[in-house]
């Protein structure tokens, strides 16, 4: 019974945010093809057209997208604002804060918890507070398959957490133990 509970429950969320997305888009966001929005995201509402998002992009949750900027407007009357352009094959981690006047560079990976208050350039690995560039994408992908030729464990579809009971999981725990472990 919870399982079922647990599925309408994640069937009324999906609808919801499927909903106020198109909403969004109706007040002008620029949403490419193949985007993935997962979970919670706060997308400023007020001015979400201008905003862009590209083809092919990850947003991860809690991802908030700023276009303005409010802490001028009690002192000179006025509320400053900018465009956000996230291009096309962008990664944005779990918990970044983009705010206004940035645009994030195609094929750019943005790490969780970063928040982005200037430009990243294309195929850039950025993060921090302020995001700064750490290294390119090309360098950062022949670390990653270097660690993979390592002693890494991979794991299939079926170690996804809809699939995994006590034993996988601890199967899981185990490899995190020894260190990084990749799964599908």
């Amino acid at each position: 019974m919870f399982h079922n509970i647990f599925l309408f429950y994640n069937l009324i969320r999906k609808y919801k945010k499927k909903k106020y997305i198109k909403k969004l888009v109706k007040n002008g966001l620029k949403l490419g093809k193949n985007v993935l929005i997962v979970d919670a995201f706060f997308f400023d509402p007020s001015h979400c057209y201008l905003i862009s998002i590209g083809d092919n992009c990850t947003i991860c949750p809690n991802v908030r997208l700023i276009a303005h900027d409010a802490s001028t407007k009690n002192h000179l009357g006025y509320t400053k604002f900018g465009k956000i352009d996230i291009r096309d094959n962008c990664f944005i981690g779990d918990s970044t804060i983009v705010l206004q006047n940035v645009t994030i560079g195609s094929n750019s990976i943005i790490g969780s918890g970063s928040v982005v208050t200037k430009n990243i350039p294309p195929n850039t690995i950025a993060a921090g507070n302020p995001a700064k560039p750490i290294c390119s994408l090309d360098a950062y992908l022949a670390k990653m398959k270097n660690l993979i030729k390592e002693d890494t464990q991979i794991f299939g579809k079926e170690y996804d957490i809809e699939n995994l009971d006590e034993a996988a999981r601890n199967e899981l725990i185990a490899a995190a133990h020894k260190g990084t472990a990749f799964i599908v």
